[in-house]
């Protein structure tokens, strides 16, 4: 299989940034002797358009390998370390050739030293985690693809479960209207029950009412016949 593309554009771009720091420093040695620059110079800025549309490149490409899930996370910012560390390159190179900021020899000192600068971490010097370690890139890569490959699967499987879980919140909430409805229809029903309790409460006085006025009237009866029959029997 082919090698990883933006590896071996990696390794041309670092190429042409060692070769520009090797004729800035080659120039500025010809204008200390009093030599003539002049086809350097051209060299350099030839060299010099050439690293700045590899840089281009390789900004392109990890976009697209992270974009579409190519590369893992933590590999897609491995790169983008490297990446950053060629653009500061690109800048001290281009201020050396200008005779801008820091000296040229200080320059080409950090280029050397693969642009390690006030005490940052180099993202040449990581150390490649275990996992890695002795793989070409075409194995990188298979295992990148392999790792992607997980992760979609575990997202399938979560996506799976939060709609199991969808679908059990439906099932409850049919549930709980049917629970609800079951409850309207008991409370009715009790209502309906109480309404006719006091109905028969009601019935129930009214007749012990007429009772005890019955009794009262038998009594009254009672009383109005022995008065008569004591009345008319004869005494003696």
């Amino acid at each position: 299989m082919a090698p990883d593309p933006w590896f071996s554009t990696y390794d041309s771009t670092c190429q042409i940034a060692q070769e520009i720091a090797e004729k800035i420093q080659q120039r500025n040695q010809y204008e200390r002797n009093g030599e003539s620059t002049t086809k350097l110079t051209v060299t350099i800025r030839v060299l010099l358009q050439n690293l700045k549309e590899k840089i281009a490149l390789l900004k392109d490409l990890l976009l697209r390998a992270v974009s579409t899930h190519q590369i893992t996370q933590l590999e897609g910012d491995r790169r983008q370390n490297l990446l950053d560390d060629l653009v500061t390159r690109e800048r001290l190179l281009l201020a050396s050739f200008k005779k801008e900021g820091a000296e040229p020899d200080l320059i080409r000192s950090s280029l050397m030293t693969g642009g390690a600068k006030r005490g940052a971490p180099n993202p040449w010097l990581f150390e490649e985690p275990e996992e890695t370690r002795g793989l070409g890139f075409d194995e990188i890569r298979q295992q990148q693809q392999k790792i992607i490959q997980e992760q979609d699967a575990g997202l399938d499987a979560l996506s799976s479960i939060i709609s199991r879980q969808k679908q059990m919140g439906q099932e409850i909430g049919n549930e709980l209207e049917e629970q609800n409805e079951i409850i309207d229809d008991l409370a009715n029903l009790v209502e309906n029950t109480d309404e006719r309790l006091r109905t028969e409460t009601r019935r129930v006085t009214l007749v012990d009412r007429k009772s005890t006025s019955c009794g009262m009237i038998m009594v009254i009866l009672l009383l109005l016949v022995a008065i008569v029959v004591v009345g008319v029997w004869p005494t003696g």
